[in-house]
């Protein structure tokens, strides 16, 4: 469990990530803002690159946590975009920062995460060839994986979500039906 500075420095970037881009942040903008001093800053953390790795690494442990069973695609969704929905402008800083690549790994390793979770809590006793199931894992992972993305690049417009539950509607029986196809 973090401490007190440790949680205040981290509450302090993301608000101040909800305010303005990664680039615009210096370590002096958070310790003034959560009212501590610059060496328990570097007590704490290396740098800022350190403190949103671990942010967004807590952040997926989270989710993954809050998520032991996923039983429908749109649960799948609300799992992958939990952190940009809850954070829009954060977020967005994020993805248009140097820190991309991290950014992006980490939202995959979520959308591999629900998507088995997924697979497991709806097809628990089902017997697939191996191989089939790692094909569906890895094309649905990839297709939420894609349609974040294409949302974070589209500016993370509300409406935007509604045309993603629409997907996931349009989709819905997609994976049952490879299922069906694939048991042994």
């Amino acid at each position: 469990m973090a401490n007190f500075t440790e949680k205040a420095i981290k509450a302090s970037f993301i608000k101040l990530l909800n305010e303005k881009p990664m680039s615009k942040i210096s370590v002096k903008d958070i310790v003034e803002d959560c009212g501590i001093n610059r060496n328990s800053f570097y007590y704490h953390f290396q740098d800022i690159p350190a403190l949103l790795e671990q942010i967004v690494a807590e952040n997926t442990a989270a989710i993954i946590e809050k998520y032991p069973t996923i039983d429908s695609l749109d649960d799948c969704f609300a799992a992958a975009c939990q952190f940009a929905l809850e954070n829009r402008r954060a977020a967005f800083h994020i993805y248009n920062s140097v820190r991309r690549d991290m950014f992006e790994r980490e939202l995959m390793n979520i959308c591999e995460y629900v998507v088995k979770t997924y697979l497991q809590t709806v097809f628990p006793d089902v017997k697939v060839n191996e191989s089939d199931r790692q094909v569906l894992l890895r094309f649905i992972k990839c297709e939420l994986f894609g349609i974040a993305i294409e949302w974070m690049e589209n500016g993370m417009k509300t409406e935007a979500v509604d045309d993603l539950h629409r997907i996931v509607t349009l989709c819905r029986g997609f994976s049952e039906e490879i299922i069906e196809r694939s048991k042994i």
